[in-house]
């Protein structure tokens, strides 16, 4: 008997450290971990599961999706929040 996992269908947000948007262009599924445990020698978080470190690439929601539906994972959506800027100029950071 197979265990079927349900795996996540995202697109990656931009990192804190960095400016740029290059990695947050993609699609990504990530399967979710199974049977995690912690290690009593180090104290941090392990798993047995192989399948949680496949990450997928897709140009579209669409390829991954149907990616999913063709090979029978099941799956769920996030998807990502729109940036909210806020214009303002640097003279409003010294009229309070």
């Amino acid at each position: 008997m197979r265990i079927m996992r349900k795996a996540k269908i995202y697109k990656p947000s931009k990192t804190a450290m960095q400016s740029g948007k290059r990695n947050t262009k993609k699609w990504l599924l990530k399967f979710d971990t199974l049977d995690t445990g912690i290690n009593p020698l180090t104290g941090w978080e392990n798993s047995k599961d192989t399948m949680s470190e496949v990450v997928l690439e897709f140009s579209t929601k669409i390829d991954a999706i149907n990616y999913s539906k063709k090979n029978n994972i099941d799956y769920y959506v996030t998807e990502p929040e729109t940036r909210k800027l806020i214009k303002k100029s640097y003279t409003d950071n010294f009229l309070k």
